[in-house]
């Protein structure tokens, strides 16, 4: 197996594409860095020491306007004011300035908004891992081999994750070190404040931006395993890129659509591929738990891989 993996590395890394990719990636993330250090964005916070007494205010206009809304309140401004509210009484109580100075978690933070780009690089080799070689005649230097069929697609596909981990790294660690260079670091860090289940926990910053990137990646690894099914089912490239983009970009936004009028919308698969929505927003249908949405990945991963790996196991590739 390690061979076969091994193999299909070196495929992806003889690919000029495969280098533009990653320069395309570290690229935005230094214009990104460069437009916000010299539009001074990053500025110096005001040591405002009046900011207990402004939180108070700002707890007391969102009751204020809790108990204007009433029952119609919608449920997401609901949920938000909720949360603001015990993250201020939290920083109160426990005597945590909201003044901090935009730093390296700030800019790593930012830069996790390029994530769908490492989604689009991870589905482009995904597409074309399989069908790319049907295009070109060498699956049938493959399959002649003494190797299982499964365990040939079983390479393919981890080595496309191992791909999108490693330009998922690259993100996080450069992202790191340009924020390092351009903001610098801060003193003490303030800890992250989680609200989950009407709960504050303090977190390490390191500690939530390694959560919130592994979390963030989530949909990419869906949608690569789409694309995946899409390459080795249909031996499509094309198909499977344009499907794979379309619901990358569409699939959240019909979805949501689909959940203001009807409650089976939580079994779509992009109504639970954003598992931030249980810690630092509103799930997009009442009632949905991460325990269930962590259970719908999995039948929708599992369907995917087990349509891949049939289809490819039964194909005639003899013409």
């Amino acid at each position: 197996m390690l061979n076969l993996i091994q193999n299909e590395w070196m495929k992806i890394f003889r690919r000029p594409g495969t280098y533009v990719m990653i320069g395309l990636l570290i690229l935005m993330i230094s214009v990104a860095g460069a437009f916000i250090k010299y539009q001074e964005s990053g500025g110096i916070v005001p040591d405002n020491q009046e900011w207990k007494r402004g939180l108070q205010l700002q707890n007391e206009s969102y009751k204020k306007q809790l108990e204007e809304l009433g029952d119609s309140a919608p449920r997401d401004l609901k949920d938000h004011y909720q949360k603001e509210i015990a993250i201020n009484e939290y920083r109160i109580e426990h005597d945590l300035s909201p003044n901090e100075d935009y730093s390296i978690w700030g800019f790593v933070t930012d830069s996790s908004q390029t994530i769908e780009f490492v989604g689009l690089f991870t589905i482009i080799i995904a597409a074309g891992i399989v069908a790319s070689e049907f295009n070109w005649g060498t699956i049938k230097l493959l399959l002649i081999r003494p190797i299982k069929r499964g365990k040939i697609l079983a390479a393919k596909y981890i080595t496309v994750i191992l791909f999108g981990l490693l330009i998922l790294f690259i993100l996080f660690a450069y992202s790191s070190l340009l924020g390092a260079i351009l903001f610098g670091t801060p003193e003490s860090a303030a800890p992250y404040l989680n609200y989950y289940n009407g709960q504050i926990t303090e977190q390490p910053m390191l500690v939530h931006l390694v959560i919130v990137y592994c979390l963030k990646s989530i949909n990419m690894i869906m949608l690569a395993t789409m694309a995946f099914m899409i390459s080795a089912a249909f031996r499509n490239s094309s198909l499977a890129i344009g499907l794979s983009l379309f619901l990358m970009f569409m699939g959240g936004q019909v979805t949501r659509l689909i959940s203001m009028k009807y409650e089976w919308a939580k079994y779509i698969l992009f109504a639970n591929t954003d598992l931030l929505q249980y810690f630092e927003g509103t799930p997009m249908v009442e009632g949905m738990t991460l325990g269930f949405s962590v259970i719908m990945l999995i039948v929708y991963f599992f369907l995917f891989q087990g349509i891949a790996f049939y289809v490819f196991k039964k194909r005639d590739v003899a013409a």
